[in-house]
């Protein structure tokens, strides 16, 4: 039942490779166009996550050799270290250099994926106990800073360590988990985008938010980040309370999708018509909801419950959000915000919910379950 929405998403990237060349789409700006960069944003791994996905759906060649072009550029990348000053490292490297080793065996795609770890792990911050999210160290604003984000960051430390036998990978990658748990997932099951410590110690200072409406209200794509983000970590670490912590922001989630079944940007803001929508916040969650189903025993009630609900989610973005290989759209579903706050491409494509509605469509139709982690582990 799958097949035609991933037929129509085959189409649109068969043409935007004519389209890209060899830039990367990062959102659109109020156009069914998307904003083009040369592997300078944070968002370019999605690009090549799609076409590893298309070339595994189809075998076509045309998406394989867009997809290698594109580790090639993240190779150089990372030699001339040009804007990796960051934590979402793994967003970056793990759907295009450790895709394409999960997909070939590639060895130097392999040895790419590893080499993006060890920059990962030049933002730990050992007295906070910490994976700085942004800035330098030291960095007066956000030096003890850690955003929800970063939970799909780790699954490339935490394969890294699982190649290499090198134990540090695993340690820290769980301390930040554990840590995240900890603090960005309220009481109500609710969350928190960024939470701030004190850099020289760890101590708590605060919670707060970047993207979201207020620094107490929910942010429906971190919501959806800590889904995905504490079942994959679950995944490998086989840390029950991080699941649970999963399938309890999932329940939190769920019970807030309005009638059509894709969520607001924010879960605090008014829910009305007029207020901004964020798709990629409902494939991220769908993706997420496959996950923990996939954790749990078949005569565990709510895995069925998961599934149900990835599926609805999957078939709202279809039948309301999702374009039709129509031989002008460049994106796969509509209604993404990026940033509201800011004025930034509030109402659009981003290339983030375009793969994560692919991922998802690809895991209900064959079960394929994306870059986070080895096939079959």
């Amino acid at each position: 039942m799958w097949q035609q929405a991933i037929n129509d998403a085959l189409g649109i990237t068969a043409r935007n490779l004519e389209r890209f060349g060899d830039r990367f789409p990062h959102v659109s700006d109020g156009s069914n166009k998307y904003v083009l960069n040369d592997n300078t944003d944070w968002t370019d791994g999605f690009w090549s996550g799609i076409l590893w996905l298309c070339y595994e759906y189809t075998g076509d060649k045309q998406y394989r050799e867009g997809a290698v072009r594109t580790v090639a550029s993240f190779r150089d990348r990372l030699a001339q270290f040009a804007n990796l000053d960051h934590h979402d490292i793994g967003f970056l490297y793990s759907l295009s250099a450790k895709a394409q080793w999960i997909v070939e065996k590639d060895e130097s795609a392999r040895k790419l994926a590893l080499e993006a770890a060890d920059v990962l792990m030049r933002r730990w911050r050992e007295d906070a106990g910490i994976i700085q999210a942004w800035g330098p160290k030291g960095d007066p604003d956000n030096g003890g800073r850690i955003i929800i984000d970063c939970l799909l960051n780790l699954p490339l430390l935490l394969w890294a360590g699982e190649q290499t036998g090198d134990a540090e990978y695993r340690r820290v990658a769980e301390a930040h988990a554990l840590k995240s748990r900890r603090f960005l997932v309220r009481g109500d099951d609710s969350s928190y985008h960024t939470f701030y410590f004190d850099p020289a110690n760890g101590n708590a200072i605060r919670g707060g938010t970047h993207q979201g409406n207020t620094d107490g209200s929910t942010w429906t794509r971190g919501q959806a980040w800590g889904i995905y983000g504490f079942a994959l970590n679950s995944r490998y670490l086989g840390n029950a309370d991080l699941l649970e912590t999963a399938k309890r922001m999932a329940r939190h989630f769920l019970a807030r999708v309005p009638e059509d079944g894709v969520v607001y940007w924010d879960f605090e803001v008014p829910q009305v018509p007029s207020t901004y929508r964020d798709s990629s916040a409902s494939a991220i969650t769908a993706c997420g909801l496959l996950e923990i189903a996939s954790q749990l025993d078949e005569s565990d009630p709510e895995r069925q419950r998961f599934i149900d609900a990835a599926k609805a989610t999957v078939v709202a973005l279809r039948e309301g959000y999702a374009e039709r290989d129509d031989g002008e759209a460049e994106g796969f579903i509509r209604r993404g915000s990026y940033h509201v706050r800011g004025g930034i491409s509030p109402d659009d494509y981003t290339i983030w919910g375009d793969y994560y509605y692919l991922e998802a469509l690809l895991r209900l139709e064959r079960g394929v379950t994306g870059y986070w982690y080895e096939r079959g582990r």
